[in-house]
């Protein structure tokens, strides 16, 4: 078709495009500086061919190119957005005859649309101790206290729920796994996990201590995206709004009143203030969420109750308890690998702050066990921290000390 005004081509583009007239008129006007009446613009249509209401495509080229798209992320689409993809491949084809189209051959895709509700995958979990899920939860790291916990992907009862001054050490994160294998004299046939080297140790307990047979798909470890572990990931956000939301506040006030710069000395000042207040509020945390009863949910893979009840009596919901025992021995060979974590694991260290904050002095006990005996001893060591200077205050890592060997 040859052009006899430079801006037919662009007239052709914008019709191709599916626009209405005066879409097609207000972008020649602002983009081109070329104004038309519609009126006109009609003409110029007529004359090149163009028209709205002729010459669609094959009704069988429409069908087997809605067909090929079905294969692939084209489920997804409405007739809408499936009917301007014909545009864009060049089919002149009609709304309605999209739609109709859609019905015949993505039935199901079309209810769940209409219905408004997402394709999603069914989680689904054999029984307790078939899988556990583990994560980090890193909202408090800028303030020095990580969490790290575990959920069982039936039952939903948490296994462990731990902070420390780390979670991104694999030899602790491996203790918290050890520590629950002891406990419950088991492992869970699967672990889930996150890629990352602080799950080292737990991928390696885990597969030595189940390991898999020749023609079993099914890893005894396995390890995706963060956001696709969604056990743990749904719980994080519980998490938050039940608890840790308190913390996240608190530590953000103390840090915009220049109380907390975010280096060590500071770090170790909310360690030691809070390190206690917050692994008992997440034990309590933890009880209370086991002892709750979880709702139905519309996937019929998924049980409701009380985790402690579909943990411990898993015949109430047709299935069985998946823990795989474990051999003494095989546990104690991988303790070599375990800090010792148990009489260090509340004693939060910082040398100064345990000299000078005195109970006798201050009528307080150590750890401080409520929010204002909390702020008390955090604002007095702030103010020590202000007066000590020089570098030979520096100390070593905090995990190499204990507050008995600084008396």
């Amino acid at each position: 078709m040859e052009d006899t005004h430079p801006f037919e081509r662009f007239i052709d583009f914008y019709f191709e495009l599916g626009l209405n007239y005066k879409d097609i008129k207000t972008l020649l006007c602002s983009r081109h500086s070329f104004h038309i009446s519609e009126r006109h613009l009609k003409r110029v249509l007529s004359t090149r061919g163009h028209t709205r209401h002729k010459a669609y495509s094959d009704l069988a080229v429409l069908v087997e190119f809605i067909d090929n798209q079905l294969q692939y992320s084209g489920q997804l689409h409405g007739y809408r957005w499936m009917y301007t993809k014909c545009r864009e491949h060049g089919l002149r084809v009609r709304k309605e005859d999209v739609h109709l189209v859609l019905k015949e051959l993505d039935l199901r895709g079309v209810a769940l649309r209409q219905a408004r509700r997402f394709r999603r995958r069914n989680y689904f979990s054999k029984g307790p101790n078939f899988i556990w899920h583990m994560d980090s939860y890193d909202k408090l790291k800028p303030y020095g206290i990580c969490i790290n916990g575990s959920i069982d992907g039936f039952s939903r009862k948490i296994i462990w729920l731990n902070a420390y001054t780390t979670n991104s050490n694999p030899k602790v994160i491996g203790g918290y796994y050890i520590e629950a294998v002891q406990r419950l004299k088991g492992c869970p046939r699967v672990v889930r996990g996150d890629l990352g080297t602080e799950n080292g140790h737990v991928r390696g307990f885990q597969r030595f201590l189940v390991p898999v047979a020749p023609n079993d798909t099914l890893e005894s470890y396995l390890e995706g995206a963060s956001t696709a572990n969604q056990r743990i990931e749904y719980w994080w956000r519980f998490l938050r709004s039940q608890c840790l939301e308190f913390w996240l506040s608190l530590f953000a006030d103390i840090r915009d009143n220049g109380y907390f710069d975010g280096g060590f000395l500071d770090k170790n000042l909310l360690q030691f203030c809070c390190m206690g207040l917050i692994q008992d509020e997440l034990d309590d945390t933890a009880q209370v969420w086991n002892a709750h009863s979880i709702r139905p949910s519309t996937n019929i893979n998924i049980p409701s109750g009380r985790p402690n009840v579909m943990y411990t009596l898993p015949e109430l919901y047709g299935t069985r308890d998946f823990l795989c025992p474990t051999e003494e021995e095989h546990v104690e060979m991988c303790k070599t690998e375990w800090p010792f974590l148990n009489s260090q694991v509340r004693e939060y260290v910082l040398a100064f702050s345990v000299s000078t904050y005195s109970p006798r002095t201050h009528g307080s006990t150590y750890p401080p066990r409520t929010r204002a005996r909390t702020r008390d001893m955090y604002n007095w060591n702030t103010c020590i921290r202000d007066d000590v200077t020089g570098p030979e205050f520096l100390l070593p890592s905090p995990l190499n000390l204990t507050v008995s060997n600084m008396l």
